[in-house]
This record gives C-alpha cells, sequence and structure tokens, in this order.
C-alpha cells in the first residue's frame, strides 16, 4: 500500500498538483484492490462534449500509470460532431477555439485524461474488466472551457458558495429493440454508421401494464442487477407508454454523482443489450413505425447546507417557498437559452408537441405533466421538489445539470418570483420552447447569461459543433422532399 501511495506522490500528476490527498489516498486504496483481484483490464475513459464515452483500454497491472501521469487522447476527440466529424480547422494554426497558448489544439494534438478513482466500477456484465472516469485536461492539466466534469463541478461550487446543495432524482426513458440486422457491411460502414435494423421486444403499445413487463422482465432484471452492482440506486423499473419503450428511475443523489450514474446507465443498457442481440437507444422520437417519444424527467430539491432542510417546502398555508419560487424562476427565464445544453440533439425537438406528456411551452404547473416543470410541492412534506421535463434522454448531463444550477441560481441571486401555476398547459399564451436545434443555436450564441457564466469559448465551441450538425442535416434531400416534389415538378 505504501509503496502505490510513494508511486503516486512522486508521479507527474501529484508534483504540479492535479492529486490532492483525498484523490492521492483514494487511489492508493484503489491500486491496492486491483492488485488484490483478478482484474484483466480497465477501460480508461471520458465524457466528450455529447455525453459519449471515449478513452483507451489498458491492462490491470498499467493503472498505477494513470494516477502518476495521466494518459494521453487525441484533442480532436473534442472537436468532432455527432457522425465523428472534426468539425474545427485543426491544421491551421488557429484551430478555431484558441484562448490562450494551451487552448490551441491545432494539429491533432494531444489531452491528458486526469482520473476520478471514485468513479471505478467494475462491469457485471464483463467482470474481468473495469470503469474509470477521466477529466479531458489540456497538456499542462489547465482545465479546458468545455470540460464536461470540470464545468459541472464549478457550478456545483457555485451553489455552495451560497451554502446551498442541489439533489437531483433521475427518470430515463429509453427504448430497447430486438436486433434484426447489425448492418455490418462494408457499405454501411458510413460516417455515421448505418442504423441497426430492429422489430419490437413487445407488442403494442403498454402503459405499465403487467403481462408486458412479465415478457420484457428478463432484460430489464439484467439491466437491474447491473446497476445494483455498480452502486447505480435504481428504485424502479417501468414498463412505458410506446412499444418496447422502458424506464428507470434513481434514488435521489448529488449532481456530480447522478451525472455519472447518468453515463454509466446509458453506456451500461447498450452494451449489455447488444451482447443479447438487442438494440437499446436512448434517441429520443426513433423513425419508425408507432414509437413514442423519449424525455428525461430531472427532479430537483434544494437543500441548505447547514441544517439539511429542503427548501422547496411549502409553507404552511401552501405557498410555495421563495427559494423555490426563485429558482423556478430562474429555470423558465432562461429556458430557451438552456435548450442547446438540454436538448442537443435535432431530433429532440420533435418531441415538443402539445397533448404529448411532453412541454411544448416555458411554463409550470402543480402535479401538471403538460407543463415544462411540474411542482410535486405539499407542506410537511420532506420529498417536496419540482421536475423539469424539458430534456432529452440524449443530452449530455453534466451540461445539463450545469444548465440547471447556473439558471436556478440565478433566480435565486436575481431575486425572481414564478408565476402563478398554470392548469391547462397546452391553451396558454406561455412563450414557446425552441422549435428547432437551429433555433437553439442561436439563442444559446446570443445568450449574455450564458457567455458571462460559462465563457465566450465554450458558447463559440458548442455552437460550431451544433451548427455544424445543422448543416449536415438541412443540407441532406429528405424523403418528405422526394416526395413531395420528385413527381411533381
Amino acid at each position: 500500500m505504501n509503496e502505490f501511495k510513494e508511486q503516486i506522490e512522486n508521479g507527474a500528476l501529484a508534483r504540479v498538483g492535479l492529486l490532492d490527498a483525498t484523490t492521492i489516498g483514494a487511489a492508493t486504496a484503489l491500486l491496492k484492490r486491483v492488485a488484490d483481484s483478478d482484474l484483466e483490464t480497465v477501460r480508461v475513459l471520458f465524457a466528450d462534449q455529447h455525453g459519449i464515452l471515449r478513452g483507451k483500454t489498458i491492462v490491470a497491472d498499467a493503472l498505477p500509470s494513470i494516477f502518476t501521469s495521466g494518459l494521453a487522447a487525441p484533442s480532436t476527440l473534442l472537436l468532432k460532431d455527432t457522425s465523428h466529424r472534426t468539425v474545427f480547422p485543426i491544421w491551421s494554426a488557429n484551430s478555431g477555439i484558441n484562448r490562450n497558448s494551451e487552448g490551441n489544439m491545432a494539429g491533432a494534438g494531444d489531452i491528458l485524461m486526469l482520473p476520478d478513482p471514485a468513479t471505478f466500477r467494475i462491469l457485471p456484465w464483463s467482470p474481468h474488466s473495469a470503469w474509470i472516469f477521466c477529466d479531458p485536461r489540456f497538456k499542462s492539466g489547465a482545465v479546458m472551457p468545455f470540460s464536461p466534469r470540470d464545468m459541472l463541478k464549478s457550478a456545483i461550487t457555485k451553489l455552495a458558495a451560497r451554502n446551498l446543495d442541489l439533489m437531483v432524482g433521475l427518470e430515463v426513458e429509453f427504448h430497447v429493440f430486438e436486433r434484426t440486422d447489425q448492418m455490418l457491411e462494408h457499405a454501411n460502414a458510413t460516417m455515421p454508421s448505418q442504423p441497426a435494423q430492429t422489430r419490437n421486444l413487445t407488442p403494442g403499445y403498454q402503459f405499465l401494464t403487467e403481462d408486458r413487463y412479465a415478457q420484457a422482465e428478463p432484460i430489464l432484471d439484467t439491466l437491474r442487477r447491473s446497476c445494483q452492482a455498480m452502486n447505480m440506486h435504481v428504485r424502479s423499473m417501468e414498463i412505458e407508454m410506446g412499444p418496447s419503450q422502458f424506464e428507470f428511475t434513481f434514488d435521489p443523489a448529488d449532481p456530480l454523482t447522478h451525472a455519472d450514474n447518468m453515463m454509466m446507465f446509458r453506456a451500461m443498457v447498450k452494451e449489455v443489450c447488444a451482447a443479447r442481440g438487442l438494440h437499446a437507444t436512448f434517441m429520443c422520437r426513433p423513425n419508425l413505425e408507432n414509437t413514442a417519444a423519449s424525455g428525461w424527467h430531472l427532479h430537483q430539491s434544494l437543500v441548505d447546507r447547514k441544517t439539511g432542510r429542503n427548501m422547496m417546502i411549502p409553507n404552511a398555508d401552501g405557498t410555495i417557498s421563495d427559494e423555490a419560487s426563485g429558482w423556478i424562476a430562474g429555470l423558465l427565464a432562461y429556458a430557451s437559452e438552456s435548450c442547446l445544453l438540454t436538448t442537443p440533439t435535432i431530433n429532440g425537438y420533435k418531441r415538443y408537441r402539445p397533448h404529448q406528456l411532453a412541454p411544448d411551452r416555458i411554463q409550470w404547473g402543480r402535479d401538471n405533466r403538460g407543463a415544462m416543470i411540474r411542482g410535486l410541492m405539499a407542506a410537511g412534506d420532506p420529498a417536496s421538489r419540482i421536475e423539469n421535463r424539458v430534456a432529452e434522454t440524449a443530452a449530455n448531463p453534466y451540461y445539463f445539470f450545469t444548465s440547471q444550477i447556473l439558471s436556478g441560481l440565478d433566480g435565486l441571486t436575481s431575486s425572481l418570483s414564478a408565476p402563478d401555476p398554470v392548469e391547462n398547459p397546452y391553451e396558454t399564451d406561455a412563450p414557446y420552447l425552441p422549435d428547432s436545434l437551429l433555433r437553439a443555436i442561436q439563442l444559446f450564441d446570443r445568450s449574455k447569461f450564458y457567455r458571462s457564466a460559462l465563457g465566450d469559448a465554450f458558447v463559440d465551441y458548442l455552437t460550431t459543433i451544433r451548427q455544424a450538425e445543422w448543416n449536415r442535416y438541412h443540407l441532406t434531400v429528405s424523403e418528405w422532399e422526394q416526395a413531395e416534389y420528385f413527381g411533381l415538378y
């Protein structure tokens, strides 16, 4: 044990102050645990700008090296859109995201992957292997303006300065289909690759019916057990509304824990299902007959750091607390500008439709599933909270949670007050959510709030990537255009 500790303390990461005493202690204990185990490989990963895990796999004996020197990865991984195309001019002197000498990522040079021992998990479906998450940094160790975990940690620190913590609970909808063709022919290896061909796992619409659960129980049991083995505190497994649509919910936790959990959950579900001939997807609205859209409902409660009191509990007369009012008002005030962080794909905006148990306007209501924010608050109820129903399940959880903290915190510091709750969310004159990714890009790009809170470097970076995706999308001839004009003209 002391040998590992000395090795880490004498390493390059510790010498430049990138590992504190707590991290060194945790890393030392982890290395001893791995040395005494039968583990063969460790997948050293980071969450990219899209909330996709990327990284390298090392043999278990090499694990000490990532705590002494970190691990290198190509910087271009952070410069790609969802097709894996690099959208910045990396072969020019200025890559387009330079803000200082450290930020010059031209030439496809390396970044540093800085490991977090708290994220280490042995994989139940592949027990000879494990995951460990890292923070992507510049080679010097300096924080990148677009590093997802670092960005969320910064937002959490800002909230703590107000003597507040945020607790979040996850409700995550997704689909699992039977795979009929994995599309592995050479011609299918495009960018992006051709999607798998599938059929439903269970017949028809489900609506929480027991017999549908029984049919899907084998895979749901496997997913649940994997969550539990990885210390993700799953609460329920549900047969959702649509065909082959499911939902997992999780006990409340702090934002960083649940952002990591969301990354682990999505990757675990896809990997476990793929190994069983199934295809799992967190795409919001698959282009398949009779499918339903999937949403991500984020429960939120504010907690006083000193007393542990839930600040979302209403007053004795039932009126909402000042803290709840300010937090809701902040989320509403910046909802449109936040959509690039909560709903980052072209597909996600096809969920914002009336009468679909999804929001289409910026408003809140009491226990109302049609409103963007659903208030679940009652006097004396220690579980009082709000539920933001705006996000798609493909969202980067670190960016999503950051948007909630910064928006809600601004509502508090600016002493904003929530409007009256709505009862008929699809019949109000409340402003609409953005109707497309293009509109979300424009609003985020022009946002004085996010340029101040997150910096010009991040705003310019993310809008460049998403604009590249939009350009590819709208310049492609669609099936609708072919059907509409090919015969007519």
